[in-house]
């Protein structure tokens, strides 16, 4: 690429703002404004925005980005049911988007999405960061590539958060607005389930939401799990948002992929045992049980969005990807047989 790719963020309620910057500038794009609405929250999310990347303009009216036709992308992490509009605005005004997860919140906004990927021939892709921005991850999918533990039969993904709730804006605790458990979190382990079986074919088997810590927020789901049946493979996934203040990190995310021929077990975050940082790949096959080093895996995620929005190709994600792992996600919550404390989830 000539001349490095200019994007702009529209909407700033979210952290995945900062991740999402800071991955696309690393990979040598332009980020030449943001725009934030002062009407959801206190601002903390933007004003740290600010600071952190002191050199990007605030703009007072999102207009003015999309009309600027030397942008040609728009990355949002606007409230979740926000961000479907922001996504249809941007690619109607010739910019392809990248969305924090959850990309949408309803089967609705997700039907308005295909509709204008269609209708323009941009794209819209989600970050999946527990999958695009963990090394040990990255590099699993290269052993599986290799054939290192054989066909891939099932994936296992474990996505427990810390809740720290008194940091929460309100519409956190609103599935209608931040996504249900499973469309907000487990969307993460769909990805992994069809990024490492390879599945374009699925049914949900099972889906179960509940409340059983939060019952001042009955509408609020804190655990979820879900059962998958693929074309090419099976997958489970639970999450939460029961993390304890003792764990060092926000998460002790794990991901086991099953093989015909061993298995690789991923430690996202931390190691129990004791080893320091993250990362932690495990791979167990017909001759040995091995810790694999992943301090030198590159992350290709952005750099490959860079090129897809220069020469039109799909190599960060395939569209039929994001569509589906997001349609599952959001079908998982609206199956789902509720628990607990939780009472009118979604409605």
């Amino acid at each position: 690429m000539s001349e490095p790719v200019r994007f702009a963020v529209i909407g700033v309620e979210h952290g995945h703002a900062l991740g999402l910057t800071s991955g696309l500038l690393a990979a040598g794009a332009q980020c030449v404004g943001f725009h934030h609405r002062p009407d959801e929250s206190d601002g903390a999310v933007a004003r740290n925005f600010a600071a952190t990347f002191p050199d990007v303009p605030a703009v007072d009216d999102a207009r003015r980005l999309l009309d600027d036709p030397s942008i040609a992308l728009i990355v949002t992490a606007d409230v979740p049911d926000r961000r479907a509009a922001v996504a249809v605005a941007a690619m109607h005004s010739g910019k392809d988007v990248l969305a924090a997860k959850p990309g949408c919140v309803s089967l609705a906004e997700l039907a308005a999405i295909r509709q204008a990927v269609a209708d323009t021939g941009r794209f819209w892709s989600v970050s999946f960061s527990e999958r695009f921005h963990v090394k040990a991850v990255v590099r699993a999918s290269q052993l599986v590539a290799e054939g290192r533990i054989g066909q891939v039969v099932q994936t296992v993904g474990l996505g427990p958060h810390r809740l720290d709730a008194h940091t929460r804006p309100g519409w956190f605790f609103d599935p209608r607005r931040g996504g249900g458990i499973l469309t907000d979190i487990a969307a993460h382990q769909v990805d992994q389930f069809l990024h490492f079986t390879g599945s374009t074919q699925v049914e949900i088997g099972a889906s179960t939401v509940a409340n059983h810590a939060n019952p001042d927020r009955p509408r609020f789901a804190d655990f979820g799990e879900l059962l998958l049946r693929g074309d090419r493979g099976h997958g489970y996934a639970r999450v939460d948002w029961y993390t304890p203040g003792g764990l060092p990190v926000w998460g002790d995310g794990r991901l086991t992929v099953l093989g015909t021929g061993g298995y690789l077990e991923i430690r996202k975050n931390l190691d129990l045992g004791g080893a320091p940082g993250g990362d932690h790949l495990f791979a167990v096959d017909g001759d040995r049980v091995e810790r694999i080093d992943c301090s030198d895996v590159d992350l290709p995620f952005y750099p490959d969005l860079l090129r897809d929005v220069a020469e039109r190709t799909e190599r960060a994600m395939p569209q039929a990807h994001a569509f589906l792992a997001t349609e599952l996600a959001i079908q998982a919550d609206l199956r789902a047989t509720h628990a607990g404390t939780l009472t009118g989830y979604l409605a």
